[in-house]
This record gives structure tokens, sequence and C-alpha cells, in this order.
């Protein structure tokens, strides 16, 4: 039996464990569902190292995504042999990964986010479905009346009701089904005027989409796959704005998109304790084994573990040949073949650095990612549907070209702030990397409010951003940021009998709510800092 709840939260990635959170903090009931088995979206079911802005050691996140982010290194001092230099680091990078001052394995963070949720549940506030995903929705009024989810292990439909129901979901999913006003791919640029945004609208022009997975080495052994069904279209495919074929080390720098060769060295002997991640100085992409490495076997005891651990997750198995949202099944299939064909050519065709072809001891890792097959749970979804919200994010507000380097716009509302290039990868719509230098930002509240609708919030991705601004608003600590302020938002708008809308547009109820995000260490202002 499923309790009646204040708040259901539909989507178990980041941005909805935040609102859960958030909501329970405040004392409020909720029902928080998944579609995987697993929690965590991004960090997890998706396999994805966190992409985080160069302040994040000192400020630009809310208290409780720096709370998950201690915790997760407290998981490593406490579990794992760590060398004692390593342990004793504050900033301790468990893979040493590039990408992020952060890089660690799925399950750790999954561990993490279960704890922090795990007094919730106990107490009764929380009740959480993993494996369901909505189906239907209804709504009359203006308001969502009800939700429709499907258990995927029986087929079973459950229909809930709450006061409020957030749209935490990977695609915006609620956004359809509950009928409410969303923009799908790219704008036209008369729209919102946006130099970067084409001529005319183009719905089906989304970013790839990744099936990333873990990998070790093994020199010696034979771990090569079996040969992909669709191994000899991606071994010969190249695309039209590729240096080289796809399955190659030559890419495109997503920055200038000049052809820059990437290297590939399994288990280099640097010592990991030197390695620095800090996008603004340097993408770190072009060394795929450090990139996003999640396991540095040298941070720990001498002979604790026999490899590396690293996720790819690269250019070359970025999926864009068909839009993801709307044709979930046949892109996932293409996506999933890619990813697989990338490990069988690493396997058998790549070439190494001593002239030799191919690492067969490459292992993929299935105990990484908790699948039969190693490839991560869920793909990693870059782009949303987007609400057609009050406030809408545009280049204009981000773009450090348009708005200079201390620039940016100051929102009245803000309720959180985030920081990253404005990056967006190459699309189903033909479209090379967009890699645009921008400015730390605010999140308006008007961004989670929609137009119309006034029970319903995103809670994810699916805000009131643009197919270019979400290339910067789509990272892990903004979605946290995002959840964690629609759950606030909503419990809030119960506890008091408002409504989004009155919170947002009325000073005195928007500062009464902005004092509640304050005393939860919501950061609403940067400092000043210089955009990259």
């Amino acid at each position: 039996m499923i309790p009646e709840a204040d708040i259901l939260v539909v989507g178990g990635g980041l941005g909805g464990v935040a609102a859960a959170l958030a909501a329970c903090r405040a004392g409020r009931s909720v029902v928080l569902t998944e579609e995987t088995d697993w929690i965590g979206g991004q960090l997890t079911s998706q396999a994805v190292p966190p992409d985080e802005h160069p302040w994040v050691e000192q400020f630009g996140t809310t208290a409780s995504y720096r709370r998950l982010r201690e915790e997760i290194r407290r998981y490593y001092r406490h579990w794992y042999p760590l060398r004692a230099e390593a342990s004793a680091l504050t900033d301790l990078n468990p893979g040493a990964g590039r990408v992020s001052k952060l890089c660690h394995e799925p399950k750790v963070a999954l561990a993490v986010l279960e704890g922090m949720l795990a007094p919730h549940r106990a107490a009764g506030r929380l009740t959480v479905l993993t494996e369901h995903r909505p189906v239907s929705a209804e709504s009359d009024n203006d308001v969502v009346r009800s939700v429709t989810l499907e258990g995927l292990r029986d087929g079973t439909r459950r229909t809930l009701t709450a006061r409020y129901v957030l749209d935490a979901t990977e695609t915006g999913e609620l956004l359809h089904l509950a009928g409410v006003e969303h923009a799908n791919g790219a704008e036209a640029r008369a729209e919102f005027d946006e130099p970067h945004a084409p001529d005319e609208a183009q719905p089906l022009n989304q970013q790839g989409i990744t099936v990333c997975f873990a990998l070790s080495h093994h020199e010696g052994e034979d771990h090569t796959i079996d040969r992909p069904d669709d191994y000899a279209f991606w071994r010969g495919y190249r695309p039209a704005f590729w240096p080289g074929p796809l399955l190659g080390f030559d890419a495109p720098d997503p920055r200038t998109l000049e052809p820059v060769p990437r290297t590939f060295v399994p288990n280099p002997d640097l010592d990991p304790l030197g390695v620095s991640a800090d996008q603004s100085a340097d993408a770190g992409d072009k060394e795929l084994w450090g990139f996003r490495r999640i396991l540095a076997r040298k941070l720990h005891a001498p002979g604790a573990f026999e490899s590396d651990i690293t996720l790819v997750n690269w250019p070359l198995n970025d999926y864009w040949l068909k839009p993801y949202i709307g044709g979930e099944a046949e892109a996932l299939r293409g996506a999933r073949q890619l990813s697989l064909s990338l490990l069988h050519w690493l396997q058998t065709e790549a070439p190494r650095a001593d002239g030799g072809t191919g690492f067969p001891g490459l292992r993929i890792r299935p105990d990484v990612t908790g699948t039969a097959d190693g490839l991560a749970k869920a793909a990693y979804v870059r782009e949303s549907r987007r609400i057609k919200a009050v406030t809408t994010v545009t280049e204009h507000d981000v773009a450090i070209d348009l708005v200079g380097p201390y620039g940016g716009t100051r929102h009245r509302d803000s309720v959180g702030v985030g920081g990253y290039r404005i990056d967006l990868h190459p699309s189903t719509g033909g479209d090379n990397y967009i890699d645009i230098g921008s400015v730390p930002f605010e999140i308006p509240l008007g961004a989670l409010v929609p137009r119309r609708v006034r029970n319903l919030l995103p809670a994810g991705k699916n805000i009131g951003t643009t197919h270019i601004t979400n290339g910067c608003y789509r990272l892990h600590p903004v979605e946290w940021n995002v959840g964690e302020v629609a759950g606030a938002l909503a419990a809030h708008c119960v506890a008091e009998d408002v409504e989004p809308h009155q919170v947002q547009a009325e000073d005195k109820r928007f500062e009464e709510f902005a004092r509640l995000l304050d005393r939860a260490g919501v950061q609403r202002h940067w400092p000043d800092v210089r955009g990259y």
C-alpha cells in the first residue's frame, strides 16, 4: 500500500533525490519514483562522474550538495585502503580524473545517497518506488490531478495523487504526459535572439546521448567481447564534421573545433596525486584513460588493485544519429551498439603507443555499473524537454562574449548558482560541438515556475532554459540545486497554502521563501569571480 503524500517526485536522479530530501526536511510526506533500480541518475545509473565548476571546493553549491561530496570522500577514507597522504587530503579525488575534483565509482554515490534518504524512509515520511515509470497523467483547471505509474517488473499500474507533482525525469516526461507547455530541441533565433540558435526551430535537434561503461586493464589477459551486431557500420562511420572515423583517436577540440589527437595509455605510471582537475585551465579530455578515471590504483596500498578503473564517456561514443526524446528505444539501441563497438575496436584495432594494435586486456566492468553487460543502466541524457517558464534563461544572460567576463544577469528571485561553459555536444541536427565561454550564473525561481500549470514544478534539466543555455545548466550541481529548490518550494507552498506563482511574483512572499533557502545553505549569489 502506497501512502498518500503531500509531494510526488517522479524521477530519482540527482534533482529528484535533492527534491525529496528538501521536502522531507521540511516535514512533508513524499513519494519518490525512479525508472531504474538505482537512485542518483547522472552519478549512478548513468555512471557519469560529476562535471563541476573550478570553485566547487570553496563555494558555488548548496550545503546539501557539499555534504554529498564530503560523504563520498568519507566513504573512501573509511572503507578503502588509501595511502596515508591520499586519505589526508581534504580535497581527495578518488579516481584522480581530470574532468572533476571528485571522480568516483557509481556504487559509492549510490551508497551515500541511500544513506541520506534512510532516516526519512525510517520515519515514514518517504516512500521510494524504484523500477517504476510514468505512463499517463490527468490534469484539469491548470492542476495535475494524478500520475499513473507502471511497475517494470510486473506491469502493475498505480495511480498516485499529491498536492504537488515534481517532474524530475531525465527527459521531462511529465511535461509531455500532463500537457504542460514545453520546448524540445532548438528554438528559432527569432524567439530569443540568441546568436547560436538556428534560423528556424528544430525540435528534433537534440544533443547526443551517451551509454557509458567502465573499464579496467589487465595486461596479458584477453577479455575481448564478441563482435557487436552493428560493428561494421560504426567501424566505417565518419561524420561529415569529424577529422576521421568516429572510432579513432582524432576528434575535434570542443572549444576550437580543430582536429586534436587523443592519447590512450591504460594504467600509466604517473602518481595520481599530481593530477590537477580544473576545466577552466584545461578541459582534460585529451588523455582518455585519465579523463574520467574513477579509481586510481596508485592512491591505494600497493597491490590492493590490479588496475585503475576508467569511465568511458568520450567523444568516440556520443550518439547523435537519432533523437532520444520521442524515439527512446531506437536511439538507445543505437547508442548501446556504438559503445559496444567502441569497446570491441579498443580491444582489437586501436593503435597502441608501442606500434601494435588492440588492447585485449581491457575488461568491461559489470560490477561497477550494476548490469549484466557492463553498460550503464541508463543513457546519459544531456538535454530534456524544457518548460515554458515565467523566466527563460537565454544566451544573453550567461555567454561571456555577450555579457563580459564579470557580467551575467542578476535575478531578483535567485534561488541558487551554477557555473560551467555552454557545452553542447554534437547533435541530431548535424551540429558539431557548440562550446562557448560563460559566466557564473544565478538560477531564477521564475525558470522553475510554469507559465500556466499551478502544481507541477520541474526538478532537473527541464527548467526554463533554451537549447543553448541548457548546455551550462545541465550539470550535476545545478541539477541538484534545482531539485532542492523545487522540493523546498513545494513544501513551503503546502505549509503556507500559497502557490509557486505567488512566491515568485510577490516580493514579500519571495523574501520569506529565500530566508528558508538561506538557512538551508542554498547559495544564491556569487562572489566576484570571472567566467571562462
